[in-house]
């Protein structure tokens, strides 16, 4: 088989780029592991920044599955410190969560509709680069020729690691824990966000689904407080807090076992391209180094290596192009959040900073809508991001009809 741009891995970046690219009129080819709808371990939850990138690729809310606007956040810390923040109440949408089983599948349906080619539940085998073109073995399809190739497979990659460019023992940054419930109550229409002292910079959520259900779970930095090891140890913990349990409700049901999984959140010191190969997403290591957020990272990447592609036609430029586009737009926001990590590792600057940040009604509705990304984290120090009503911004799908 040959194929003008083939993109391994049909998640949100793998999507993002093809819907990008065949919008345009180019030929792409979608190959992906697994059958779709695929559950991903995931908070499911999509920041303004991801909401605004998946209107621009052509979703439409009242199409996807289980689709769960937000309007708030309430934030917890200390012993008894909550704290409600108010998204605006402007026409648009600031945040909402939708399980990946049907978000996935949405975008993906997109991708198809705009004319790539799906082949799922097709494995990469093998890839080497000849020629500036890259041969691969794909299971069940055999040998796949390529002009190009965007590596959107995950936080393993086995594009990255096939071309020998995987860390030796790397295992992310952060590492998460989700897990399903019904029957919560009085969380069950929220959005709750822990600060744990114990946890910290880790945080544990509480998001809401539709049916009284919710998305809990819980992250960790790798090389913080808490070992890798120990944190299936304190899940039933964590659920049986006093402050927590007093959110989520006595009566909540497991709806499944829970599941862990890696975050990487290395953007800066990751190969993002090798030859005719761009890396997208997770296998980027793309995600927000501060919250983990990954989705509206992956979406962004994936976007700005399929425009890559249609902007140039020479393989050393639209590597150059397409890492230039990710250090403008990720890489100020990277460093900024590592400092920001650094600070909120501490329960004293963590209280401090949370008292400051929600104290007045301004800042309160300010903070919560940097830390759902309809900021630039960095802004301050990029001046070319200051435009005029930075700070007015509308949320997407302001158009919609509502539903």
């Amino acid at each position: 088989m040959q194929v003008d741009i083939a993109i391994i891995g049909g998640g949100p970046a793998g999507s993002a780029a093809a819907i990008t690219l065949a919008k345009s009129g180019r030929s792409v080819a979608v190959f992906d592991k697994a059958k779709f709808p695929r559950d991903k371990c995931c908070g499911d939850g999509l920041t303004t920044l991801a909401l605004r990138l998946s209107e621009t690729l052509g979703l439409i809310p009242s199409e996807v599955k289980n689709w769960k606007e937000v309007n708030e956040a309430t934030l917890h810390w200390g012993d008894s410190r909550s704290v409600v923040c108010a998204l605006p109440d402007d026409p648009g949408i600031y945040a909402a969560v939708v399980p990946r089983l049907d978000y996935d599948q949405a975008l993906l349906d997109i991708a198809l509709a705009s004319g790539a080619s799906i082949y799922q539940g097709h494995e990469l085998e093998s890839i080497s680069i000849k020629s500036d073109k890259a041969i691969m073995s794909i299971g069940g399809l055999g040998k796949v020729e390529a002009n190009s190739v965007i590596a959107a497979d995950g936080m393993w990659s086995p594009t990255r690691r096939l071309l020998g460019l995987s860390p030796t023992s790397y295992r992310g940054e952060w590492h998460a824990f989700r897990q399903y419930f019904k029957n919560v109550s009085p969380a069950a229409d929220k959005l709750h966000v822990w600060f744990e002292p114990d946890l910290l910079p880790g945080y544990v959520w509480s998001f809401p689904l539709s049916g009284r259900r919710a998305n809990i779970g819980f992250g960790v930095l790798r090389g913080g407080q808490i070992s890798i090891s120990e944190t299936g140890k304190i899940w039933k913990d964590l659920l049986s807090r006093p402050n927590i349990r007093e959110i989520i409700g006595d009566e909540l049901e497991a709806e499944d076992r829970h599941t862990a999984w890696p975050i990487p959140a290395r953007v800066n010191s990751m190969p993002l391209s090798h030859g005719p190969v761009l890396f997208t997403g997770d296998a980027a290591a793309a995600a927000d180094t501060l919250t983990g957020e990954g989705i509206g990272q992956a979406l962004l990447t994936g976007i700005l290596a399929g425009e890559a592609l249609l902007e140039e036609n020479q393989v050393a430029k639209i590597a150059k192009r397409y890492e230039k586009s990710v250090a403008q737009e990720l890489f100020s926001d990277h460093q900024m959040s590592l400092v920001l990590q650094k600070i909120l590792s501490h329960p004293k600057a963590t209280r401090c900073a949370l008292s400051i940040a929600t104290s007045t009604k301004w800042t309160r509705n300010n903070f919560v809508r940097w830390m759902f990304e309809d900021y630039p984290r960095a802004l301050l120090f990029t001046p070319k991001r200051w435009k005029k009503g930075i700070f007015r911004r509308l949320g997407a799908y302001t158009d919609r009809v509502e539903h």
